[in-house]
């Protein structure tokens, strides 16, 4: 499986591949499509490698041991980032590499699942880099990503009884929308008290999803 094909770079989202649990082989198949520039964090490249992907970026702290040599000649000209900063989890530094190189949008899997305080500091953290990367992370189950505040306002069609969750990271504020089945009217969502699980588009067409101070991640949703 190759990322090599007709796109033009940074044009298309990059490809984040974390460590968490895999995706299905359809999906990274279809991702990969789009996405002229790939980088593995850490040790998911033992897992990445034996699925034929070209690798660009091998990125993180490799405080597990890697054979290096190895990996470098098998996705010659791969370029391998090590990024010891223990504040930072890898997916965070790769977020930042990503920035520094001029990317505008990145797809990130293999993010969620597997240890549960990975994947819930994978979904919260790319709040704070919703100003400056397009961040979309994927799995077999749920698409996610963070929304801006007003005067942002977030509109896309959805089919009717289409699942969507609005998930506050901490409070959020002023929060509207229209073509939900559970309608918010300048409502406040608090993370840990009140959430927007397992809404539902109310009839095909246009949701839009507005709000006024905070985070506030979208996610679609299927079983």
């Amino acid at each position: 499986m190759s990322s090599h094909h007709i796109v033009r770079e940074k044009q298309e989202p990059a490809l984040i591949i974390a460590n968490g649990e895999s995706c299905s082989f359809e999906l990274l198949g279809q991702l990969l499509e789009w996405s002229p520039f790939v980088v593995v964090l850490d040790s998911a490249i033992q897992r990445v490698m034996p699925l034929g992907i070209k690798i660009d970026v091998l990125l993180g702290d490799f405080d597990e041991e890697l054979n290096l040599s190895e990996i470098e000649e098998s996705q010659y000209p791969i370029e391998v980032v090590h990024t010891p900063d223990q504040d930072k989890t890898d997916l965070e530094k790769a977020f930042d590499f990503l920035i520094e190189r001029g990317f505008p949008a990145v797809n990130v899997v293999w993010a969620t699942g597997r240890r549960a305080d990975h994947s819930i500091t994978n979904m919260t953290n790319i709040v704070r880099y919703k100003s400056k990367l397009h961040i979309v992370m994927i799995d077999d189950y749920s698409v996610i990503y963070p929304l801006h505040p007003k005067p942002y306002v977030f509109q896309k069609w959805f089919a009717k009884s289409f699942q969507i969750s609005l998930i506050p990271i901490g409070t959020t504020t002023g929060i509207y929308t229209q073509n939900l089945r559970y309608s918010l009217d300048n409502e406040q969502l608090i993370l840990g008290y009140r959430s927007g699980n397992s809404n539902e588009v109310a009839a095909d067409g246009i949701v839009q999803i507005s709000y006024e101070s905070g985070d506030l991640l979208l996610m679609e949703c299927h079983d």
